[in-house]
């Protein structure tokens, strides 16, 4: 019998994946069948005993409010009245559509906190204005799909209330630690966009006169009807965490009820919008506990047939510095992300990798923060590059995969800047923390 079953886990795992079985039953499935190996017949009391934990958690309560808020901007109408407000003012520079989208990203982003329903609520809207104004296909795809990711870097990311739950952390911390790299990140992504519109006016025109046409007193409406409350909102979720007012969870509650408040405001709560809402809520909600129950089972199980043991023999042996041990952490994130989602990521790593943070003492909100760029970047890297994915469902045929794995490199690149400056100087992810926290 094998000294160690846990070596096997981890392949065991990328076959099932490879094979088509949805992730989070391949990881409760392979939790049982080496469950079984190590528990016996005591199997189904440890079972229930994590779903317990799970279902107890505190900190894990705050991820059906922000999901059930990200439906509410999706299905009611709030996205199109932002994008519109935002073009008001911006679509008239070179590449105005692209940063339109990419502005309404990182807001909508700020309000949900969902990765795929940011590019996707966006990407229908822009797509089809960028397609009729001229752009080039391959900047349609990069900025649609980069959007998307800002999901993962900008606040209240679901990502960052995952790993502070495992990593026993404040949310409000990590909230706080991403939020310099997030705004670099979407600063370098619209300069990019800028940049390039500037140099090559045809891949980006600016919006033509007629669509400029609209009096200042009518954007002033737009501004103060549409985007003012949407920006009030993500101050009312972020703003009461970062000043200690409220906790990740209670501030979720009132964004979901900010949400549903503008939703009545502008008419368009219905019991049929409400409906999809909630269906649309439920399902992502049940996929993101469920991967979160098998997660942590799947974890638990690898520590204890043997994966504790690997892991020290491992770091033993090659005597490993702080730096080159982090780098090899956030590796193994980056190579995990090609083939699982993000939560199923941060569900497997984390429980595995905070002991070994903690033995090398590497700071874990640093840590965190570099995780959630490295996820971010696996999710829009080719070829695999789940943001692609995402984009074809919406895109229509003129833009092929080609353009999206050409369009997205640049955005790589970005991000890529973004990873290297929080590694070298780790005080852009520790001042806020230290300023609102003093931690």
């Amino acid at each position: 019998m094998l000294e160690h079953p846990a070596v096997l886990m981890f392949p065991a795992l990328f076959l099932l994946v490879f094979l088509g079985v949805p992730v989070a039953f391949s990881m409760i499935s392979l939790s049982f069948l080496f469950g079984y190996w190590f528990f016996g017949d005591t199997l189904g009391q440890q079972f229930f005993s994590r779903l317990q934990d799970v279902a107890a958690n505190y900190v894990l309560t705050a991820i059906p409010l922000f999901v059930f808020m990200g439906s509410v901007l999706e299905r009611a109408g709030i996205a199109e009245r932002l994008f519109y407000a935002i073009q008001l003012w911006i679509g008239r520079v070179r590449g105005g559509v692209a940063l339109t989208a990419i502005t309404m990203c990182g807001i909508f982003a700020a309000s949900a906190g969902v990765v795929g329903a940011v590019e996707t609520v966006v990407g229908m809207m822009a797509i089809p204005a960028m397609m009729r104004f001229g752009y080039k296909n391959d900047l349609i795809a990069g900025t649609i799909c980069a959007g998307g990711s800002l999901g993962t870097i900008i606040p209240p990311t679901i990502v960052v209330v995952i790993y502070g739950s495992i990593a026993e952390e404040s949310i409000g911390d990590l909230f706080a630690g991403i939020m310099i790299p997030g705004a670099l990140m979407f600063v370098l992504f619209a300069g990019y966009i800028g940049l390039r519109c500037w140099l090559r006016p045809a891949d980006g025109p600016p919006l033509p006169a007629s669509e400029q046409a609209v009096p200042v007193w009518e954007k002033m409406q737009v501004t103060i009807t549409a985007l003012v409350p949407a920006v009030a909102l993500v101050v009312a979720v972020l703003g009461s965490i970062l000043a200690g007012i409220a906790s990740p969870t209670e501030a979720a509650g009132v964004g979901a009820f900010g949400a549903l408040v503008l939703t009545v405001i502008y008419g368009r709560l219905t019991w049929r919008v409400l409906f999809d809402i909630m269906e649309r809520a439920l399902r992502v909600n049940a996929m993101v506990m469920f991967t979160v129950l098998g997660g942590t089972m799947f974890s638990s199980i690898f520590m204890v047939n043997g994966g504790k043991e690997l892991i020290r023999t491992f770091v033993t042996l090659f005597e490993f510095t702080p730096a080159e041990l982090t780098a090899m952490l956030l590796a193994v994130i980056f190579v995990l992300g090609f083939v699982l989602d993000w939560v199923s990521v941060v569900l497997i790593c984390m429980p595995i990798f905070v002991p070994i943070l903690d033995a090398f003492q590497i700071d874990p909100i640093w840590f965190g923060v570099m995780a959630c760029v490295v996820i971010q970047t696996s999710y829009l890297t080719p070829p695999i590059a789940p943001s692609i994915y995402y984009l074809r469902g919406i895109a229509p045929p003129e833009i092929t995969y080609p353009d999206m794995f050409t369009g997205v490199v640049p955005f790589v690149i970005c991000q890529l800047l973004v990873l290297l400056v929080v590694a070298l100087y780790p005080q852009t992810a520790l001042y806020l923390p230290e300023l609102l926290f003093g931690f």
